[in-house]
């Protein structure tokens, strides 16, 4: 069978997808262009996209007998692929949850502690020669222990976040979600945005992307927040309407924010970026070699499942 992989993965991960097809490896870094997406469902049995791959139903358009029958995603987040529309032209598609979970949990709390102590403000200053040395007013930001994190979706990797503010920074847990959550640590389930808003120190984002999460966080959830809380979002970038983020901040309404995505990636805005109050990441969620390697693997092994003709194991 063919496979096409889209990206570069580690090593180990190949050649694993050596091992069981004749695998196409694209070298480019950037997404595919809608040409490429149809084309490599012409092409070849199994494709590995990631983010940025915009397989919307465009794409799948009279592809009800392309040679593709599975789209193995490479990543837990798979919005970029209109699923309906895959379904209909008779493509699976499967994701990779589980593997990327305490990695992202991890960008998250760290988010959470540089905006909250201003890490990156203060590294700026080192860097560029300013600092003038140590006083006792100088760079004062918000300790977190004992103050309340509210946590917008408790999947598996809001529950990661919540255990890590709750144990090992000594917070207050509130979370937002469709529906109660049977935990293993104390959370206390906000019945609407705006009140998980209004009672937090920090709201941390840990949603899916797609339309219905679309500028869940926009101008009426931003005006609920304290003055002096933080903004982290390691969800998707279109989770936060950005302009409104950019006003809020601008206006002194919220304290700080942590990104590690973008509405529009990997554009980020100027004023974003010239923010002291704004700790901006690379999008480094996963980016850890032996959590890509777990998320290849668990790829493969789903196009592996395809080709044996056994259930898929992580379908979507």
């Amino acid at each position: 069978m063919e496979l096409f992989i889209t990206r570069p993965l580690p090593d180990k991960v190949l050649a694993h997808a050596r091992a069981h097809f004749n695998v196409t490896l694209r070298e480019q870094t950037t997404p595919l262009k809608k040409g490429e997406m149809r084309a490599a469902l012409v092409l070849y049995d199994v494709v590995i996209p990631t983010l940025g791959d915009l397989f919307s139903a465009e794409v799948f358009e009279g592809m009800a007998d392309s040679r593709c029958r599975l789209l193995a995603n490479f990543g837990v987040g798979y919005n970029h692929i209109d699923v309906g529309a895959a379904r209909a032209a008779g493509i699976s598609v499967t994701n990779t949850p589980g593997a990327v979970t305490e990695a992202t949990a991890d960008i998250a709390l760290m988010l959470m502690l540089m905006s909250a102590r201003r890490a990156s403000e203060g590294e700026r200053l080192v860097r560029a020669g300013k600092w003038t040395g140590w006083h006792p007013t100088q760079m004062l930001g918000l300790h977190l222990g004992g103050k309340t994190c509210g946590i917008v979706g408790m999947g598996r990797i809001g529950q990661a976040i919540a255990r890590r503010a709750h144990f090992g920074l000594g917070m207050k847990v509130i979370y937002h979600s469709r529906s109660p959550k049977p935990l293993d640590f104390p959370a206390e389930q906000v019945a609407d945005l705006e009140s998980l808003c209004a009672a937090s120190d920090c709201v941390v984002l840990a949603v899916p992307g797609g339309p219905e999460t679309r500028h869940l966080i926009g101008p009426d959830a931003l005006a609920a927040m304290r003055a002096h809380a933080h903004l982290i979002n390691i969800a998707r970038g279109d989770v936060v309407d950005e302009a409104a983020l950019i006003a809020a901040l601008e206006l002194g309404q919220i304290g700080g924010a942590g990104l590690d995505v973008y509405e529009h990636e990997p554009t980020v805005p100027e004023v974003l970026r010239k923010m002291d109050n704004v700790t901006l990441l690379p999008h480094l969620g996963t980016a850890a070699l032996d959590v890509r390697e777990e998320m290849g693997m668990m790829a493969v092994e789903n196009a592996v499942a395809y080709r044996e003709g056994r259930e898929l194991h992580n379908p979507v």
